[in-house]
């Protein structure tokens, strides 16, 4: 029983089923997940770390790179609410636009081998320069 409200607590946040959503499409790294939600590195891995906790995900080290993926020994109770997640979204357009994004993105510094197309965009904030990883939009 403890598993299982610990999972639906995790899957309760926006940010967390946007993530679910991604990868229900395929396995992801930090930086993917932060492209395509548009979100910081922070809270990208705050969030997938929630996810990891609740004994939904599994996550794999590639070099420096910590690759995410819905974890198929997850408990039944849990995969029932993944899978429940899933057929929710399937006929949301702004899910549908996110996973969508993940599969067509263009590449021009891809984080590691695996790493789907990003773009590392420059932008300055109060007089400092910081790079932001963004999707290339079409």
């Amino acid at each position: 029983m403890k598993q299982l409200i610990k999972a639906a607590k995790a899957l309760s946040d926006e940010t967390r089923l946007k993530i679910i959503n991604l990868l229900l499409e395929r396995e992801c790294c930090v930086c993917e997940v932060m492209a395509v939600l548009d979100i910081s590195q922070t809270r990208a891995s705050r969030n997938l770390g929630i996810l990891e906790s609740a004994g939904l995900l599994k996550m794999r080290k590639v070099g420096l790179w910590a690759l995410y993926s819905i974890d198929p020994e997850m408990s039944r109770a849990a995969a029932e609410l993944v899978a429940a997640v899933g057929r929710s979204l399937a006929g949301d357009e702004a899910a549908q636009n996110d996973r969508r994004l993940l599969r067509t993105a263009e590449p021009r510094v891809p984080c590691s081998a695996t790493c789907p197309p990003i773009v590392a965009a420059k932008a300055g904030v109060g007089g400092r320069a910081f790079t932001r990883v963004a999707i290339q939009r079409r």
